[in-house]
C-alpha cells in the first residue's frame, strides 16, 4: 500500500462518514474504516455508507477489527490489531480476494505476520497519538531505520505503512528512509482546511517516495 492511507476518526466537529468524505475530496484512496468502541450493527450501516462513498471516488475501504463486516460489505480488506483475530483465521473467512493488514511494532511482530499471509503492515506509533489506547512502545525514526533495517537483511519485502502521531513535517523524513506509506487521522481533522491538508500530505509523499 503506497502513498495516503486515513484512518476515521470522530471528533466535536466532524462524525465518521464526514471524514471519509473529507479524506476521498482531498484525494485519498486508501480509507480504513475505524470505530473502536461501537457496535458491530452500527460499524456494518456507516460501513455501507462508507463503501458507497469510496466507490464514488474509485477509492478502497478497509475495515478496522471485523472481518465478518468486510465479507459482508465487500470492502476491499480488512485491518488487524495485535489482539484482534488472527490473520489466518481472518483470510480463512476472507479468502484470497480481500486484502489483510496487521497491526506491528516490532520486527518479531513482522516476522509472524509475515508468516500469518499479510498483505501489509501498519507499524507504529511513531510517537504518542491520543487516537489510540494501551499504546505499544513509541519508535520513532530510529525505531523505524531499525527495523527497515532488518527487514532488508531478512529480505522481507511486505509494505510498512507509518502510523500514530505522524504530522506533515515527519513525512519527508519517513518515507525517504524507505517506509511506503503513512497513515493519517488527527493531523488532517484537526487542521483548519482538512481537505487542502489531505491535499498537501498526499504531495508531500509524492514528492519524497523512492
Amino acid at each position: 500500500m503506497n502513498n495516503l492511507l486515513f484512518i476515521t476518526h470522530q471528533t466535536e466537529k466532524y462524525n465518521y462518514l464526514d471524514s471519509v468524505e473529507i479524506a476521498l475530496k482531498g484525494g485519498c484512496l486508501h480509507i480504513q474504516l475505524r470505530m473502536k468502541g461501537e457496535l458491530p450493527d452500527a460499524i456494518e450501516r456507516i460501513a455501507l455508507c462508507a463503501k458507497e462513498l469510496c466507490n464514488q471516488y474509485k477509492a478502497k475501504l478497509y475495515i478496522n477489527d471485523h472481518v465478518e463486516i468486510c465479507k459482508n460489505i465487500k470492502a476491499e480488506g480488512v485491518h488487524l490489531g495485535k489482539s484482534d483475530m488472527s490473520p489466518i483465521d481472518a483470510r480463512k473467512i476472507l479468502g484470497d480476494n480481500f486484502i489483510i493488514g496487521a497491526t506491528a511494532n516490532t520486527f518479531e511482530d513482522i516476522c509472524r505476520f509475515k508468516n500469518e499471509g499479510v498483505d501489509y503492515i501498519g507499524l507504529g506509533p511513531f510517537r504518542f497519538t491520543t487516537t489510540k489506547k494501551n499504546l505499544s512502545p513509541i519508535l520513532g525514526l530510529s525505531g523505524y531505520q531499525n527495523i527497515i533495517q532488518q527487514c532488508k537483511e531478512a529480505k522481507i519485502q511486505l509494505p510498512l505503512v507509518a502510523i500514530g502521531g505522524i504530522t506533515i513535517n515527519d513525512i519527508p523524513y519517513i518515507i525517504k528512509m524507505g517506509m511506503h506509506g503513512i497513515a493519517l487521522s488527527s493531523s488532517i481533522l484537526t487542521s483548519e482546511n482538512p481537505i487542502e491538508e489531505t491535499k498537501k500530505i498526499i504531495t508531500c509523499i509524492n514528492k519524497y517516495k523512492i
